[in-house]
């Protein structure tokens, strides 16, 4: 009998944060290991059918870089990175976006489905959602050209929210196009913020292979936006996690919190959204 009790004060615990979300749009960056690993595939796909049946909307936004990196290592393609960003040739564009939108993108809609929910795969040339521009890698005030990678300018968010009202979950590969019809491959993480912002929704989850960030080997719980210009400074913040937390701070002009959370965990959306503890790193503003 305690053991079904204290499900019970799980449920009770979470009854706040399902009140105070419900209607509201949370975007979910989905990548890392927790696209790995099939434990971690179908927790996710359940976590994101149990938000909309409580009355919450989730809104995904995957990646797919290992994926890519299969594909083009079969074809004989060498994978060449700028800063960590892929450089992206005619060639190399074609099968990223046969990756990300054929099959990466088909196979979380599968997932999702075969627990219950109704998703509904999208990449950014649907209903004209993500606008794109050349991006050029500034090698100390020097515009490097890496082909075919973009960043956002600007989000028309009318067909996700229409998904929204008809009660599907978004599943979005970060693929765009230019004014001209050019299609530019996009950073996931990039992507979801600009999404997020567009949506004005109520919060940015980011998915990542690491606990969270971390300030002198601890994790913080929270940081606002004020502190990181000095944390990235200092080095406290670095490497891979400077562009998220950049992420995070673009967001926040439309977001009201942003939080990077360990993918690999188990049921980590749920536990970042519905506990008081919650996993990981928010940044507000």
């Amino acid at each position: 009998m305690q053991r079904y009790i204290e499900k019970v004060g799980t449920l009770i615990e979470s009854f706040p944060y399902i009140r105070e979300f419900y209607g509201k749009t949370i975007v979910i960056k989905y990548g890392g290991h927790a696209m790995e690993d099939e434990r971690l595939k179908r927790s996710f796909a359940t976590d994101m059918v149990l938000l909309k049946l409580v009355g919450i909307n989730p809104v995904i936004v995957h990646g797919g870089g290992p994926q890519i990196g299969d594909l083009l290592k079969q074809v004989g393609k060498k994978s060449e990175f700028v800063a960590g960003m892929r450089v992206t040739d005619v060639e190399t564009m074609d099968i990223v976006e046969m990756v990300l939108v054929g099959k990466v993108n088909k196979e979380i809609v599968h997932n999702i489905n075969m627990v219950g929910g109704k998703a509904v795969g999208l990449s950014g040339k649907d209903g004209g959602l993500i606008i794109a521009e050349k991006l050029f890698h500034d090698d100390h005030g020097t515009k490097l050209d890496i082909g075919l990678v973009g960043s956002v300018s600007r989000v028309n968010p009318r067909v996700i929210e229409a998904l929204d009202r008809d009660k599907f979950i978004p599943v979005i590969a970060p693929i765009g196009y230019d004014e001209a019809g050019a299609t530019y491959n996009i950073n996931a993480d990039t992507a979801a913020g600009a999404i997020a912002e567009a949506l004005c929704a109520e919060k940015l989850i980011l998915l990542t292979d690491v606990e969270g960030v971390k300030i002198a080997g601890a994790l913080a719980s929270t940081l606002t936006a004020p502190e990181i210009p000095a944390l990235i400074a200092s080095n406290e913040i670095s490497g891979g996690m400077i562009p998220k937390v950049n992420c995070c701070l673009n967001a926040l002009r439309g977001v009201n919190k942003t939080h990077i959370i360990d993918g690999r965990v188990e049921h980590a959306v749920l536990l970042e959204i519905f506990t008081d503890a919650g996993i990981g790193t928010e940044i507000v503003s």
